[in-house]
């Protein structure tokens, strides 16, 4: 899987991408994660990548003489049939877990991440989906963007392993239900036990009861 990062704050990805699980899947080139630097595309002299609002308005867009030659460009660097455009984007289709294993079964993605006040309504039709990670409102599409990388990455074989996510919250398996309660050693602690049933051995109740907690 190839991640590509339309931003114009490049420096915000280090540390959530270069540790841990997605750190080694990169190294293991199960993914790739290329930034591109938005003010690439400015206009004029000083770059410039934002402009007011027509009508009057609070705050900046980002113009689409920037974004939309900054999508073409981009995806011309590399020709891959199986390639979505993302725009994070507080209006876009609430990010869930079935969007995460959509996603997956691509070979490409290429996210773009707003600031300042949004977007030019304009470039919305040069993307294939609007997505957003909640009903609240962020400085910018990095941050949403990382959580796209991350829910879809661990999706991608190899990546955190067979086991890893097969009975995870959210999961097909768990009809897309949070995941049940889990336990581990000590057996006790501070007069808080592991219930009877999960040192029972029956695993046929074990899964009973694992499946009735799910919620």
């Amino acid at each position: 899987m190839i991640f590509d990062i339309i931003t114009l704050f490049p420096e915000m990805f280090e540390g959530p991408l270069t540790e841990s699980i997605i750190k080694r899947a990169q190294e293991n080139k199960l993914i790739s994660i290329n930034f591109c630097q938005l003010r690439k595309w400015g206009v004029g002299p000083h770059k410039q990548v934002d402009d007011t609002v027509y009508g009057g308005g609070v705050g900046m867009l980002l113009r689409p003489d920037v974004v939309i030659p900054a999508i073409t460009e981009v995806k011309k660097t590399k020709k891959i049939k199986k390639t979505k455009i993302l725009l994070m984007t507080p209006q876009g289709q609430t990010f869930k877990q079935q969007i995460a294993e959509d996603l997956a079964k691509e070979d490409r993605l290429i996210i773009v991440c707003g600031h300042y006040a949004g977007f030019d309504e304009r470039i919305r039709q040069f993307v294939d989906l609007e997505v957003s990670i909640g009903d609240y409102v962020l400085t910018g599409g990095e941050m949403p963007a990382m959580v796209v990388i991350d829910a879809v990455s661990r999706q991608i074989p190899g990546v955190v392993g067979r086991a890893g996510n097969e009975d995870e919250s959210f999961s097909k398996s768990l009809d897309r239900k949070l995941e049940y309660p889990q336990y581990t050693k000590p057996e006790i602690y501070n007069k808080l036990a592991v219930p009877d049933i999960l040192l029972s051995g029956h695993h046929a109740e074990i899964e009973k009861w694992r499946s009735s907690k799910t919620r």
